[in-house]
């Protein structure tokens, strides 16, 4: 308590890193899965089915796996090499972009189906272009959305295997929340450990706190 009180520098440097590097992950998830959701939801095409088994599947996807995946592509002599991404935080948000895009996606899919085709007929009804039609559709869900990404942040916040493998827990710059306790368990020294655990509980507590309360909305 006595580190977070007095704001221990080196507490303040490892929470940044990892609100940093989850911020970004969820942000550009965020982009990329809420369209993908809207666009499988609503439109028909082949292998429709197939496509929403693949995004489920991928929610169980163990973060070993993508670790390994990602750190195929990036590593010093492998197709990406030449960016030099590994060990940097950029690899760790490529990696927890991964992770959480399928979150977003079904948890977004989920939502737009959910939403009457009332609304939609609606709104063509009374003039409304494909883009507006959409954006009547995407308001009513937006509770279901809001919950989805936070759910995804909530996802990265806590995982390790990535942040471990691709960001190599180097102070300052690529050490997380959960692989410094990780580092400080293995050392014996748990005063630090337990700092950042009562923070990254907190942090918990908060996430689920909005998401049951955008999930309530969504219910409502």
């Amino acid at each position: 308590m006595g580190l977070i009180i007095d704001f221990d520098l080196e507490l303040i440097e490892i929470v940044k890193v990892s609100l940093n590097v989850s911020l970004a992950s969820t942000v550009i998830a965020a982009m990329i899965g809420i369209p993908l959701g809207f666009i499988v939801s609503t439109v028909e095409f082949p292998f429709k089915r197939g496509v929403i088994t693949l995004f489920n599947t991928m929610l169980a996807l163990p973060t070993v796996v993508i670790g390994l995946f990602v750190y195929a592509l990036i590593s010093r002599n492998s197709v990406f090499g030449d960016f030099e991404l590994l060990y940097t935080q950029k690899a760790i948000i490529i990696g927890q972009i991964i992770l959480i895009i399928p979150i977003v996606t079904t948890f977004t899919l989920s939502a737009i189906s959910r939403i009457d085709a009332r609304y939609r007929k609606t709104a063509m009804s009374l003039g409304a272009n494909p883009f507006q039609t959409s954006l009547v559709v995407l308001k009513e869900a937006r509770f279901a959305i809001t919950a989805a990404v936070v759910a995804a942040f909530g996802r990265v916040i806590s995982e390790i295997g990535i942040c471990m493998m691709l960001g190599g827990n180097i102070s300052g710059y690529t050490r997380t929340m959960t692989t410094a306790m990780a580092l400080q368990y293995d050392k014996g020294e748990f005063v630090l450990a337990i700092a950042l655990g009562i923070i990254l509980l907190c942090i918990s507590l908060a996430v689920n706190v909005i998401l049951t309360y955008f999930q309530g909305k969504s219910s409502g």
